[in-house]
This record gives C-alpha cells, structure tokens and sequence, in this order.
C-alpha cells in the first residue's frame, strides 16, 4: 500500500489516489510472505508425499508401551524413556529426499586449522576422523550400559515394593536420570563417528545463484531491477559464506561464537576499510532477507508447545517480557534521557523479547534507521554468547533446579539457538523447558509490534490537534507479521489435525527442521551479512554517546534476569509445582 498522508478533517489519512492492489506486487513485506508461504508450500509437498514407513503402526506399538508402563510406574520408567525415543527416531527429514535435501543445502562444516576441510573432506579424511573419535563413543556407550543397568535395578527395587516406598521411588528416578544424561553423551559421541566424505564447492555456488535469482523475482517486482541486484548479490553471500566458515572453527564453535556475529563484524570491516562497492549496494537488502526468514519462523511458533508447558510457561514468557519492555523503554527516557527514542524502543524490544527477530519487528514499527537497528542487534550478540556460557555456570554452581533454570534462560537469552545450547548443558528438561518458553516468547513478535506501531503512530509521532486515522497505523504496521502469525496459526492446525506423534513427524522433524528452518538459517545470515556491509562506524559514532546505548541493555537486561527467576520461581515451584512435577 502506498504510505502517502494528507491531513483532512484534523485526520492524518492515507491518499487513496496511491493506493491501489497493484501495491501487493511492490512491497518488500508482502514478497517476504509471498516467497516465505513458497517455500512452506513447497516443504509441506515434498515431506507429505514421502511419509515414513509404517508410521502409525509404529507409534501404537509405543504409545502402547508408554501408556502401560505410566500406569504401572509413579515416575517415568527406562521402558518409557525407550519407547518414547524410539518415537522420537521417526522423523520425515529422514527419508531419502530429506537427507538429499540436508546435504545440498550445507553450511561450511566444523574445522580446526585448515579452512578448506569445512569445504571438502575426503574418504580418508572421513575414516581418519571416525578412527579417532571412535574410544570416546565406545568409553560413553559403556558408561550408558553401566547406568542403564543400575537404573534398571534401582526400579526394580521399587517396583518389588509396589512403587510405594518414596526412597526407592526417588532413587530409581535419580538413576534414570543420571543414565539418560549418559545416553545423552553417547548420542552426541556417536554423531561424531559418522563422518563421511563430502564437497560442498558446487552445492554452494548452485545456492547462491538460487538465492540470488528466488530474491531477484522480488526485487523485479519492487523497484524494477532486478540485474543490479544480481550483480551484487555474490558479495553478500561470500559474506554469509565466510561467517559460517569462521563460526564453525572449531575454538569459535567452543565458545559459541555463531554467525550472525561473523557476519555483521566481517560486513564491517568490509565497509568501513575497503568500502561497500557501489555495484553491490543494491543487494544489501536487510529487511528483505530477514523478513522473509521471519515468515517461516512463524511456521515453527506452534500452539501445542506453547500449551505444553502450561500456564507457568505462559506468565514467565508473556507476563515479564511487557513488562521489561515497557520499563526499560521508559527508564531509557526518563533517567538515561536517551536522544534516540527509535533506538530506545529496538533496544528495549531486542533484550526483553527474543533478540534480532523481535529487533527487526520494532525497528520497522517505529521506522527506525539502519544504524540503530545495527547497534541494537550488536549488543544482543555479545551478551547472548555470554550469558549462554556463564547462565548455565551460575545455574550449576548454585544448585538450582535444572527446570527453574532452563525457564530462566529461556526467558532472557535473546537467541532461541543459544538458549537450547544453554539448556543442552544441564539436562534434557532444562532443554525442553528452556526451549518451550522461548517458543512461547517468539508469539509476541507480532503482538509488540503491533503495539508499538499504535504507539508511535498516536503518541510519538502524533501531532496536536490532530486525529490518526486506523490507515495509518496500518500502514507503519510491518506486514510481514502478518505473514508470522498466519504461517503459525496454518501449521499450528496442521499439526493438531495430525495429532502429536505424526505432527512431530512430519511437521517438526519434517517440513519444518528438515525445510523450512534450513532457508530461515541461511536468510537470516545474508541479512546479517548485508547489515555489516550497508554500516559505517562513522554513522553509528554518535550514538554511543556517554554509553548510553550500553547502559540501557545492562539496566533492562538485569531487570530482565531479576524478574524472570521470580516469576519462573513462584509460577514452577510456588503456584503450579503439579505441573513441573509432571515435566
């Protein structure tokens, strides 16, 4: 739609002489939907003409073992914990196609001190690899045989006493606690003699060019060149190429350094040293590549995990994070008095929402400048790689529950990658919980920034005497997210219709972590890429101006940090302590 205003009436109103249907081809928000609904579209075809063997059949043999031995057991047996992985093994991305598919669309692989094996690994290199890994995977295998054994007999000691003798009880559970983080250890130990040859040049120049030409339709379509786009595209995607290469180092990789870090800090040094070119200006769409990957994140929001966790998962996600928001925006006016209230709004969004996707929303809602949107993103990155090392540092050291700290983290880590990082490093229902309220989180996206365009187009940008018409809120409204919450609310169906064995099957190990995210991962990192190239140090100079922009994160995200571990305390552990125990 077109974003022209005349003043009627004391009213601030669209021009309808400029706004016509025509207008859907023109905008970038309503191509990112176009192309992320695409993409979607695609997936969902592709995995549900290849659905597992004997699917159903196996989930009922399972599911049958599952609901007898709940019945039989007050804790979850090592039976349970067997057939519920054995379900948890079927997944669609599996299949043939799906593997095919994983394979084409790689990213540079982990390496140590030759930056061409993230690239090409021969069969010797392979074997060499698996040789060397393989004592630690057998040493893991037989300390999970051992904790298996002693679980098995810690339950059946119980199980002699009728499961009604609380000790045994709390025992066996502890034992097959101890024996699934073992099992955890030697899952991960397996992966990593599972190495195989691979060359990964020719799939990556066939990418770009996909890429640069599924991006090149848009860019026809909104301002009519499409070729100068092309021409600068290869830069952008070197760029995002070298991020994953250098995130994958194998010390990076240790310290959590990922890509979107790479990719900005590389882009900015590119642009502030050598210089952007100008023929490849035209490709630093920012907005276009992230908002198309914001689309199908909103495929992977889905209703049944944010049920799953129940209603402590709900108050610590959706309770605490506006009232942050909101606080730290305020605090950042009224005390640090900062001069950018642009800024001030994506910052506050970034650290108490969920980091870039919900910096992103709020930038275009209250039409922030690239600069700020830059910094915002920026101070997310640092503190998100070390809060997920030092978080789950601080959870072990002070013996807190792994479910409190897992609802912790997940409400203040700003990444939903390095909250489930962080959680991995606790335990699998740190993990599940931590994740869960993350994915809970990400639903407010939409909701913050529709809130902040009313805002800003009411109360910020409001002139006296005048009314804002709806249009114009409308029209600062970022469309995109409209495109998030009906991906969310469309798979979200879907999946219930399947039910939870097949939807886990076929749309979470499936269209989604087998299609969809594979794209998201590599849009988001071209955005990232483009942020660091279309960025001068020189423009983002006044900004940090006393430290305010710093002060304002370590202020917010503190608060942040405070009022999530009361929540999560008192809704997991206070209010609700039936439903963590059933976690």
């Amino acid at each position: 739609m077109a974003e022209n205003a005349v003043k009627q009436n004391n009213e601030v109103v669209v021009d309808k002489a400029t706004s016509s249907w025509s207008d859907l081809w023109k905008k970038e928000d309503y191509w990112a939907i176009w192309l992320g609904f695409l993409i979607l579209t695609v997936g969902a075809i592709i995995f549900f003409n290849n659905k597992p063997a004997d699917m159903d059949a196996k989930f009922a043999k399972q599911n049958a073992i599952m609901t007898e031995e709940a019945a039989r057991a007050p804790f979850k047996t090592v039976a349970w914990y067997e057939a519920q992985t054995a379900k948890e093994k079927i997944k669609a991305k599996n299949a043939p196609i799906g593997k095919a598919i994983n394979d084409f669309m790689s990213k540079p692989q982990k390496w140590t001190t030759n930056p061409l094996n993230a690239f090409i690994q021969t069969q010797e290199q392979a074997d060499a690899k698996n040789a060397a890994a393989m004592p630690k995977y057998e040493k893991a295998k037989a300390a999970a045989t051992a904790a298996k054994t002693v679980a098995l007999e810690a339950q059946l000691k119980a199980e002699k006493a009728g499961f009604k003798d609380a000790e045994l009880n709390a025992s066996a559970s502890s034992s097959i606690e101890s024996w699934l983080k073992l099992r955890a250890k030697e899952s991960s130990a397996k992966k990593k003699i599972k190495n195989k040859p691979f060359n990964l040049i020719p799939s990556l120049i066939a990418l770009m060019i996909g890429f640069g030409l599924f991006f090149a339709i848009g860019m026809r379509f909104i301002d009519g060149d499409a070729k100068t786009f092309l021409k600068g595209f290869g830069l952008v995607f070197a760029v995002a190429i070298a991020s994953y290469l250098m995130a994958n180092q194998a010390t990076m990789k240790q310290y959590g350094i990922g890509y979107a870090a790479w990719a900005i800090a590389i882009g900015l040094v590119i642009s502030n040293t050598i210089g952007t070119p100008d023929w490849a200006k035209k490709a630093l769409q920012v907005e276009f590549f992230i908002k198309t990957g914001l689309v199908l994140l909103g495929a992977e929001v889905l209703f049944n995990k944010v049920v799953a966790i129940g209603i402590p998962g709900i108050f610590v996600a959706w309770v605490v994070t506006p009232v942050v928001l909101i606080t730290t925006f305020i605090f950042g006016q009224k005390v640090i008095k900062m001069p950018s209230k642009t800024l001030n709004m994506v910052i506050s969004a970034d650290m108490s929402v969920c980091g870039t996707s919900a910096a992103i929303a709020a930038a275009a809602a209250c039409k922030a400048k690239k600069e700020e949107l830059t910094l915002a993103i920026g101070l997310s990155l640092v503190f998100t790689s070390i809060m997920m090392i030092v978080m789950p540092a601080v959870i072990k050291a002070t013996g807190m529950p792994f479910i409190l700290g897992g609802a912790w983290m997940g409400g203040t880590i700003d990444a939903t990658g390095a909250v489930a990082a962080a959680g991995a490093f606790l335990s699998e229902k740190a993990l599940y919980v931590a994740a869960t309220i993350k994915m809970i989180q990400n639903v407010l996206i939409g909701v913050t920034a529709f809130g902040i365009a009313i805002f800003w187009a009411t109360k910020v940008e409001a002139v006296e005497g005048q009314k804002v018409h709806a249009m114009e809120i409308w029209h600062r409204f970022p469309k995109f997210v409209l495109g998030f919450l009906t991906a969310s609310v469309i798979f979200s169906i879907v999946y219930s219709s399947l039910g939870s064995d097949a939807g886990f099957t076929m749309i979470d190990q499936g269209v989604l972590r087998g299609f969809s995210r594979i794209f998201r991962g590599w849009f988001f990192c071209l955005s990232f890429a483009a942020i660091g190239l279309a960025t001068n140090f020189r423009e983002l100079k006044h900004y940090f101006k006393g430290g305010k922009p710093l002060i304002l994160y370590v202020c917010g995200q503190s608060l942040n940090l405070c009022l999530t571990l009361l929540m999560a305390y008192l809704m997991f552990y206070v209010v609700f302590p039936d439903i963590t125990s059933k976690i």
